[in-house]
């Protein structure tokens, strides 16, 4: 004589595949979000970089133009000193 729990297609069978495939689709689940995140968080850390990076060539940038300006004022100055010489 079969008794229900020993029968394949009994509710208690079909209910413990259902929780079996249900666990088994929640850990792919937390998986792809796992790998997910760690993607995003690649991802932040290279737009932080490429934002440092941008605000170091901003202060170059800076730099540059400052020093330009400065070497057009000695240029500006030698010229005159030259013009003075020879307009003696």
């Amino acid at each position: 004589m079969s008794t229900p729990r020993s029968e394949p297609d009994s509710p208690e069978t079909d209910s413990l595949g259902s929780l079996e495939e249900r666990i088994h689709r929640t850990v792919e689940l937390v998986t792809s979000l796992k790998a997910e995140r760690d993607a995003a968080l690649q991802e932040l850390s290279a737009a932080k970089k490429a934002g440092a990076e941008a605000a170091s060539l901003r202060q170059e940038i800076e730099g540059l133009r400052n020093e330009r300006k400065q070497v057009r004022v000695r240029i500006e100055k030698l010229m005159a000193q030259m013009d003075q010489v020879s307009g003696q």
